[in-house]
């Protein structure tokens, strides 16, 4: 789980979004986002759904953990 919250996160920051401003677009806490991201939290299907849809990133890209240089 821990790099698919780094996934979300670079995914996050790519767009130019805080996690203020994605949390409240998902209308979950910054907090919430940030154990997200941190893999201190799950993730529920419907919520990453909705990541995707936001950060324009297919489940596949979030899952992708290979390293590309």
């Amino acid at each position: 789980m821990l790099l698919l919250g780094k996934n979300i996160k670079d995914a996050r920051k790519a767009k130019g979004l805080s996690q203020n401003s994605l949390a409240e677009i998902l209308d979950i806490s910054r907090e919430h986002l940030a154990k997200i991201e941190t893999a201190k939290r799950t993730i529920s299907l419907g919520l990453l759904f909705k990541i995707c849809d936001v950060l324009e990133k297919t489940e596949q890209d979030l899952f992708d953990f290979i390293e590309h240089k």
